[in-house]
């Protein structure tokens, strides 16, 4: 394949050339898919039924909720579809329409994981001005603005991406992940491309530093509670934010940061699976388990006791 003007597909990692370990793959793919909706359906459903939780901290975990269906959403329907069809291929637009979208939801997190640290400072450091700093208003235009602007950085890196001439149409990898995709170009505008990956890490950095400064005073301000129960209350709403925080930055960052080129595909699989897959998986599970008002949602929209 010269370049990508002769390309119409590209060809997607096989798990399996065997029919049987292809259609375990796919009953695989598809329970952990379902998992994976329906833990998160269940978090936004309990934040828009239950009026205990209509708070700025539900209302952005509910668009955290929205964007880990987002992201498996993107990647997995086309995998298991592969899977069932024993085909590999996708569609050049398709993969095109999987980097912008990939890219759009994985960013967003880290916007999202930011403005929820900006929320819990407020709430710990500021709580007398907490419900007119944190207004409706304000919350509508802060999630507007993280959906938005990843949106726009997505579309910056996608088109630095396909700007690439390809030398190959063979993705190792079972989606079309932008490390992936540098590997396959034959020419010196990959630069450029990793120009935009230098800009996002920096935009990453400061999110994330922006999160440690909050933090930083949120502990300082904690440790200046009298009562201890007042002091776990309030380290009980920040855990989870930090568990899922950690979780996205010890999986996600170091493949788009630091692509190995002479890594097996098994490792890669191993690695894509850990940052593309899990955290929408655990997230559910952190957030309910560690959180008194969310357990009696999720009981009531369960009819549980």
């Amino acid at each position: 394949m010269k370049n990508q003007s002769s390309l119409s597909e590209f060809l997607l990692l096989e798990f399996s050339a065997i029919r049987e370990l292809q259609i375990l793959h796919f009953f695989s793919f598809l329970v952990l898919y379902l998992a994976i909706v329906s833990g998160n359906l269940l978090i936004i459903s309990a934040v828009v039924f239950d009026h205990h939780l209509h708070t700025p901290m539900y209302f952005f975990l509910m668009n955290l909720a929205m964007q880990n269906i987002g992201s498996v959403s993107v990647i997995i329907p086309k995998s298991i579809i592969n899977s069932l069809m024993n085909i590999r291929h996708i569609s050049y637009s398709g993969c095109v329409a999987q980097v912008l979208l990939f890219i759009f939801v994985v960013t967003s997190d880290v916007a999202f994981l930011t403005v929820m640290a900006c929320d819990r400072y407020v709430a710990i450091c500021n709580p007398l001005h907490y419900e007119v700093i944190m207004s409706r208003r304000t919350c509508d235009r802060m999630a507007a603005r993280a959906w938005i602007s990843t949106f726009l950085y997505a579309v910056l890196h996608t088109c630095g991406t396909f700007a690439i001439p390809f030398c190959s149409n063979v993705i190792d990898q079972f989606f079309c992940e932008v490390p992936q995709l540098l590997k396959l170009a034959c020419s010196d505008l990959y630069l450029y491309e990793n120009g935009i990956v230098a800009f996002g890490a920096m935009i990453g950095f400061g999110c994330f530093t922006l999160i440690m400064v909050s933090y930083a005073k949120i502990f300082s301000a904690v440790r200046k509670i009298p009562t201890v129960q007042g002091r776990k209350k309030a380290f009980s709403t920040c855990l989870p934010h930090l568990i899922v925080l950690f979780l996205f930055i010890f999986t996600a960052w170091p493949p788009y940061l630091k692509p190995s080129p002479n890594m097996p595909s098994y490792i890669n699989l191993a690695i894509t699976m850990l940052y593309s897959v899990v955290p929408p998986l655990i997230n559910p599970v952190i957030y309910s388990m560690r959180n008194k008002e969310m357990k009696n949602a999720l009981s009531k929209l369960l009819g549980l006791k």
